[in-house]
């Protein structure tokens, strides 16, 4: 059994922030994450940066002024930041009224911009200095730092972080969830894997696919496949034959306690993959939307039951993403090294 209402987000990790494509040069970005406004922004020269969308003087967000590639002015009063967050220029002074202006400066945040996509580090922030990450980004395996997606879709699910991410894990959902003519039919088969701990997740090993979705034979004949996990909600998986390669990259990236962003990647060695671009983002939103609408079905129950009761072998991939998260913050309060829960194990189950 878990409790569906021990609601606390990882800090000291990183988190995708968005796909690079959404942050134009000379531009940029306000979102909220983690329950932070933050401003994301890409130079003139290229650069992307993040600082907090709060201007410190009286509250006013900095993307409600003007951003001039290099620096941005507060609609309020005009003061200036600069890409590090740094306050650069008070209006108001006079000459001889000299001032600290580093007193003024909001937070910066860390980003690394890899494969396409922006990754941005939510540090614990009653801690200072700010604690280093102990681990990189994910990357997606079999691609190069400068491959960019070849589709890339996000959807919001109006839930919190923690519904979202089970049910991206969740092996037993599809015949009920995801009934369509081009992904696989409703009858139940069973399913043996095996799987192991991986850094800050797990990983489904490499096998050949017998009971595939149709959408599958697109990259030619009964591929392999290897899906994987991190903390804190990214799950790649590899499908590959003899002469291709694709990769699925989706990430979980929490808004708020009850909003949360998932993104739906493809990475792909395709030829004629560009014959497909125009009708995926079809087929992931009908995806994605299956899983949203039961979601959203669940947070109905969830105002009355507060304790998820999950079972043997089908349900343990969920148990392990909260003995991993929980793992994960102990080991952030106690200043150690993080240790997988997870061991070695065989796993059946229908679906």
């Amino acid at each position: 059994m878990v409790a569906a209402n021990d609601i606390y987000l990882l800090r000291n990790i990183w988190y995708h922030a968005l796909p690079s494509r959404e942050l134009k040069r000379g531009q940029v970005v306000a979102k909220v994450l983690l329950n932070e406004p933050i401003l994301f922004g890409r130079t003139r020269q290229g650069q992307a940066f993040a600082i907090r969308d709060i201007c410190p003087h009286r509250a006013v967000p900095l993307s409600c002024g003007r951003y001039d590639g290099d620096t941005i002015q507060c609609c309020y009063h005009g003061w200036r930041f600069n890409a590090n967050g740094q306050c650069i220029d008070i209006p108001s002074l006079m000459p001889e009224q000299a001032m600290d202006l580093s007193r003024f400066d909001v937070p910066r945040y860390d980003l690394k911009e890899v494969q396409g996509n922006i990754w941005i580090y939510m540090p614990d922030g009653d801690r200072h200095p700010v604690r280093p990450p102990r681990f990189d980004v994910p990357r997606v395996p079999g691609f190069d730092d400068t491959q960019l997606p070849a589709i890339s879709y996000t959807m919001r699910f109006p839930c919190y972080l923690d519904h979202a991410v089970v049910g991206l894990l969740d092996p037993a959902h599809s015949p009920f969830v995801h009934r369509s003519w081009w992904w696989r039919s409703d009858s139940l088969n069973e399913e043996i894997k095996w799987f192991d701990p991986s850094p800050y997740g797990f990983t489904m090993r490499k096998h050949r696919m017998a009971n595939m979705g149709r959408a599958y034979w697109l990259i030619g004949g009964v591929p392999h496949n290897e899906i994987s996990f991190y903390l804190p909600g990214v799950r790649t998986e590899e499908t590959t034959t003899d002469q291709y390669r694709v990769v699925n990259l989706t990430t979980v990236t929490p808004i708020t306690e009850d909003q949360t962003d998932v993104t739906f990647q493809f990475y792909w060695h395709l030829p004629w993959g560009n014959v497909l671009k125009p009708l995926l983002p079809f087929f992931i939103h009908s995806f994605l939307k299956q899983d949203r609408d039961v979601v959203i079905k669940q947070q109905q129950g969830l105002q009355y039951e507060s304790v998820l009761r999950l079972i043997k072998d089908s349900d343990t991939l969920a148990r392990w993403y909260y003995q991993l998260k929980q793992e994960y913050q102990r080991s952030q309060q106690e200043d150690r090294e993080f240790v997988s829960p997870v061991k070695t194990q065989q796993l059946k189950w229908r679906a």
